[in-house]
């Protein structure tokens, strides 16, 4: 019998299921079709960003709304090591309702956006402010669905690069999950076309690591979910901060908001959010890599797990840390071979794996739909009954 996560795939269609179990499950491949597909469109890509990074003062903005704009969020801190301009990451739905906040004339500015289908009214938005506002302008539009609005207006102006991905990667379930990691390892390779090949290789490392987390890691997450606890913290430093915003996302997402998710950064979560925290409270902790940044994310894991009460403490690490082992209700090491040096943003691909599938599962054990959690229509898989105002 066919069988995805340990459960059979006709259980899975009849709960409403397949789609996003088959999604989550799928990414390893999908990643590895995203390389070929950006290494076989190098000169393409290089030429486009190569004059475009040339520009005196020019400015990348990363866009996208929900889900898509988190893939800046978790980019922005690497893109900005990497590049010498200035990057930044501003969800569509921000730039729609101030758009001079955000897009300014005079400032050569390349605009890249991140969207599933490119329906979303405020992606097409967003596009269409950046051209009446902004004089120098090119827009990268990464996108997942080629019949989208905004990949087919792109195509229509010369000075625009449109980077497809993978078919299989414009997800059919409610929630994105394929179509987010192939979206951010897309952002995470093109503007470094320069060191192809050896992005390539850490990604290689990424696909094989998440391999092995679909296929062993899945009764440990089940055990989790099987606390039945009602609140879940997600938090990480710089790129996995980013990160957290879209794993709480999923978390509501799937459960239909019966499990209450909430993230933050580790040093900003004892700034007051930290009164979340209950006897029925999941902490997440994405442990980040860089020896540094980690120092702080130590502390905080020290000092929650030594607070009073019932709650429990996960920690997601790359690799084996025997302290983070020693302090944590569960310790989970994406990478079991030797220590290596590995991005954040690079490892976030890992990272969000075991949130997309806690996620799965406890909206399994809630007798949710994960394909549809929310059939009355209240919240959409494009969304609806956005009113796009003329700006003048």
């Amino acid at each position: 019998m066919e069988k995805l996560f340990n459960i059979s795939v006709d259980k899975l269609k009849e709960v409403g299921g397949y789609a996003t179990a088959e999604e989550i499950h799928h990414q390893p491949r999908l990643w590895k079709e995203t390389l070929e597909i950006l290494s076989s469109d190098k000169e393409r890509i290089s030429s486009y960003l190569s004059k475009q990074l040339s520009k005196k003062g020019v400015k990348v903005i990363l866009t996208g709304a929900g889900t898509s704009a988190y893939i800046g969020d978790t980019a922005v801190p690497y893109l900005s090591k990497i590049l010498d301009v200035e990057v930044e990451s501003i969800a569509t739905t921000e730039i729609v309702s101030s758009p001079e906040d955000y897009l300014e004339r005079e400032v050569p500015t390349i605009l890249v956006s991140f969207a599933r289908s490119g329906d979303s009214p405020e992606s097409v938005a967003t596009y269409e402010l950046a051209e009446k506002l902004v004089d120098d302008l090119s827009q990268i539009i990464i996108t997942c669905n080629k019949e989208g609005s905004l990949a087919k207006r792109a195509k229509e102006n010369e000075n625009n690069l449109v980077i497809l991905m993978p078919e299989e990667s414009n997800d059919k379930s409610f929630a994105m999950t394929s179509s987010f990691t192939c979206m951010l390892l897309t952002a995470l390779t093109i503007f470094d076309m320069k060191n192809l090949e050896k992005n390539i290789a850490a990604f290689n490392k990424v696909i094989s690591n998440g391999k092995r987390i679909i296929d062993t890691e899945i009764e440990e997450i089940l055990k989790i979910v099987k606390l039945y606890y009602d609140r879940v913290v997600y938090l990480g430093s710089s790129a996995l901060r980013g990160l957290s915003k879209e794993a709480s996302l999923k978390n509501l997402e799937l459960t239909s908001g019966k499990i209450f998710a909430v993230n933050e950064s580790v040093l900003g979560f004892r700034h007051g959010p930290k009164s979340i925290v209950n006897d029925k409270t999941l902490v997440f902790m994405f442990m980040s890599n860089n020896d540094y940044t980690r120092k702080y994310d130590m502390d905080l894991l020290k000092e929650i797990c030594n607070d009073e009460g019932e709650h429990k403490v996960i920690s997601i690490t790359y690799n084996k840390d025997v302290e983070i082992e020693k302090i944590s209700d569960k310790t989970f090491v994406v990478n079991e071979d030797k220590q290596e040096v590995m991005e954040d943003a690079f490892a976030a691909l890992n990272f969000i794996i075991y949130a997309q599938v806690f996620s799965l599962f406890y909206s399994l054990e809630l007798g949710i739909s994960p394909d549809n959690p929310r059939p009355s229509g209240t919240v959409n898989r494009v969304v609806k009954g956005v009113n796009i105002y003329q700006y003048n």
